[in-house]
């Protein structure tokens, strides 16, 4: 296996590199004017680091594969063409309507408590720029009205002449039949060939989403078209410098369903938290070869931390209607809660609680935190992670950086000691607490509200700064076993090596397994195997696009189920891929029984009230090569290894100064423990071993932290 995986934050470049069996992680930071430059810099140490060239590795390689928050940068920074929409004649407002809600999604919960004060969004699509059709179909598919041509070529006239750059189509029921969305595509091509309309993408809602909802599937379709031009353009010229480097195989990028793609079959909407969602992959695949139960996947990089589960047995959770930035989409999105508390997020004085607010900004990589000596003025959670002493300012990022505890301190008092009244290494505690408390706060709420306990996960701690807060986080959030898994500096990147080429197609449905009127169970098994049959061949055609035989694509059959008029929607991943009499329906209600039972108790199933499908979803995919990780077993007599030296630290929970000792890389051998307070520094990241903890490490690599 050779391949490259990397994965773009707000302010590193991770890259992790497998070479046979040579494994290999690098850290860049994030050129945003440029993201090849930063891909290219992390490459060359991780080819530095191999005793290898860029030319030779890029043509050396099987694939490389590309995670991005570019398409999430995007859309806060509102840099997009202008979009336009068609819709069905008096469903002109559906879109600015929003619901009537639209405004509350996408604020914080203290926002969405007060929503006469919350304001509405930008929107992406301006009133002028919506035009309606003539035409309609029914909720079953069937033409009630046939699309007017000539009054299509009108609205289409006057949206080009109105500067659009972008159109999207989104009828009403177009799910049921697109046949008038497809016809509105052939007319905008005859209006307008490609050699006068230029590149103008044309995106069709049923392509996008095949669920119901018109207004999800529209907001849906028109964020993929504002993202469009700007993913096009960026993943082409980081193709482009892969071609340059002699690379000539198609570049691989990373979905948000937890699979990836070619370029050419990609949406730009699949790739937003492309990264993150990479992460909780790789979790996902190391509790299931480690056998290590239920994780919660806590990704703390320079600019977010990212929540993601993953709980015994490997079920997914799903977002299946989630909000991006300020907008409600329907795509197949696996779960994920980020919270702008990363090394980077800037500390200011909350007037109102009178006390430390962090986030979500963030200083990112270009200025960065002011201790990065590059003309960052505010203080952020790495400033005051060097005052209290954590970190080694000549041997941060691998040395690559240098570290000024003159600004961090700086920084710190201009900001929040006169208004706290405190010196300036208590205020550093003070913001040390609060981001621990922040993302202890996301965990426990996470793990709560779908019905699990915090003390019966481990927390994988990853990313540049998750060892650093591991001990922090998990004290206030209940949690006693926290690992740090292999290549935890780059765990996403890890992860996004792992993935398999997959595609998700699904389409809404309205199925009755279990009527409790009747008391019948479903019976139209055709109707059934129809839906799943042209699921299965949109994904089979999508894959043999990209060069697999069709022998070797599998597949896998998902249902949103519910029990009656719940709100609640649990995925359930089936064993079977047919219905062939009762005793399949019978094996799905149990199925479903047992997943929803798991995770509220066995006394909430609730068959009498129904049982009802609202979405059915095939995942077609090929599998592939991916990481082997060792047992996690922490076995053995362990010694306790010999210290680098010492340094001064500061903990939150102690109001004078401890000589804690300080260990190298070299301290984290398998058979070694470190108990706390002490630091481990290595090239990508540094440990904090809080008091009442140890460090166990174990032989690849991965580190246990384990209460006393």
């Amino acid at each position: 296996m050779r391949r490259i995986s990397v994965d773009i934050g707000g302010t590193f470049t991770d890259c992790f590199f497998v070479w046979d069996s040579t494994y290999v992680e690098a850290k860049a930071l994030t050129t945003h004017h440029n993201l090849a430059l930063g891909f290219n810099e992390a490459l060359d140490i991780a080819c530095d680091r191999a005793g290898l060239d860029r030319p030779t590795v890029l043509s050396g390689v099987d694939s490389v594969r590309y995670a991005t928050t570019l398409g999430t940068n995007a859309l806060i920074e509102r840099k997009g063409p202008r979009v336009a929409a068609l819709v069905t004649h008096g469903f002109e407002d559906t879109i600015p309507l929003s619901r009537g809600r639209g405004y509350g999604e996408g604020l914080d919960p203290s926002m969405q408590q007060n929503l006469a004060a919350g304001e509405r969004p930008e929107p992406l699509v301006p009133r002028y720029l919506i035009r309606s059709v003539r035409e309609r179909v029914d909720s079953a598919g069937r033409i009630v009205a046939p699309l007017d041509e000539r009054d299509v070529r009108e609205q289409v006239r006057e949206l080009v002449d109105a500067g659009a750059e972008a159109i999207v189509v989104s009828l009403t029921n177009a799910t049921e039949n697109a046949e008038h969305e497809l016809r509105i595509q052939e007319i905008i091509h005859e209006e307008y060939p490609s050699h006068e309309l230029g590149a103008i993408p044309v995106l069709l809602g049923h392509q996008v989403s095949g669920r119901k909802g018109e207004y999800v599937r529209a907001t849906s379709t028109i964020v993929d078209a504002y993202l469009h031009e700007t993913m096009f353009h960026a993943l082409g010229q980081l193709a482009h410098n892969l071609r340059g480097s002699g690379y000539d195989k198609p570049m691989l990028v990373v979905h948000n369903s937890g699979g990836m793609a070619q370029m050419n079959s990609t949406d730009a909407l699949q790739t937003i938290h492309s990264g993150p969602i990479a992460g909780v992959s790789a979790a996902e695949h190391l509790a299931g070869k480690t056998g290590i139960g239920g994780v919660i996947a806590t990704d703390m990089g320079g600019t977010s931390f990212d929540i993601g589960l993953v709980p015994q047995g490997g079920v997914k959770h799903y977002d299946f209607q989630p909000t991006i930035d300020r907008w409600l989409v329907s795509v197949p999105m696996v779960h994920l809660l980020t919270l702008g508390a990363g090394g980077g997020s800037i500390a200011s004085y909350d007037r109102i609680h009178k006390g430390v607010k962090l986030g979500p900004e963030s200083a990112g990589s270009d200025p960065g935190p002011a201790c990065y000596d590059r003309g960052g003025l505010r203080p952020t959670v790495t400033d005051a992670d060097l005052l209290l002493g954590y970190l080694d300012p000549d041997n941060y990022a691998n040395g690559f950086i240098k570290l000024n505890p003159k600004r961090a301190k700086f920084a710190i008092e201009e900001e929040l000691c006169d208004q706290l009244d405190l010196d300036v290494i208590d205020a550093a505690k003070e913001i040390k607490k609060g981001v621990d408390d922040q993302m202890a706060i996301g965990i426990a709420k996470e793990l709560r509200v779908r019905g699990y306990l915090p003390e019966d996960f481990t927390m994988l701690a990853y990313g540049g700064n998750g060892p650093l807060h591991a001990c922090g986080i998990a004290d206030r959030a209940g949690i006693r076993r926290v690992l740090a898994p292999p290549f935890s500096s780059v765990f996403s990147a890890c992860g996004a090596g792992n993935l398999s080429q997959m595609h998700f197609h699904e389409r809404g449905a309205r199925i009755t397994l279990y009527n409790p009127t009747t008391r019948r169970l479903y019976d139209a098994y055709d109707e059934f195997n129809a839906i799943v049959e042209s699921l299965e061949a949109k994904g089979r055609e999508d894959l043999v696009r990209q060069g697999f035989d069709a022998d070797d694509v599998r597949y896998r059959l998902e249902l949103d189920m519910r029990y009656g008029n719940q709100l609640l929607t649990q995925a359930v991943t089936l064993d079977l891929s047919r219905l062939t009499g009762v005793g399949d329906v019978l094996r799905i209600t149990k199925t479903f029984e047992e997943v929803y039972s798991h995770r509220f108790g066995s006394n909430c199933a609730a068959p009498e009230a129904g049982i009802r499908v609202g979405t059915i979803r095939v995942a077609a995919y090929v599998d592939g090569d991916t990481v082997e990780f060792d047992s996690l077993d922490a076995a053995g007599n362990r010694a306790l290894p010999e210290p680098v030296g010492y340094r001064t630290i500061h903990l939150t929970n102690s109001d004078t100064p401890v000589e804690a000792p300080i260990y190298d890389a070299s301290a984290l051998q398998h058979d070694r423990v470190i108990p706390g307070p002490a630091i481990v520094t290595t090239e990508n990241t540094t440990y904090l071993v809080e008091p009442g903890w140890r460090l166990e490490p174990t032989p690849q690599g991965a580190v246990w932290f384990l209460r006393d």
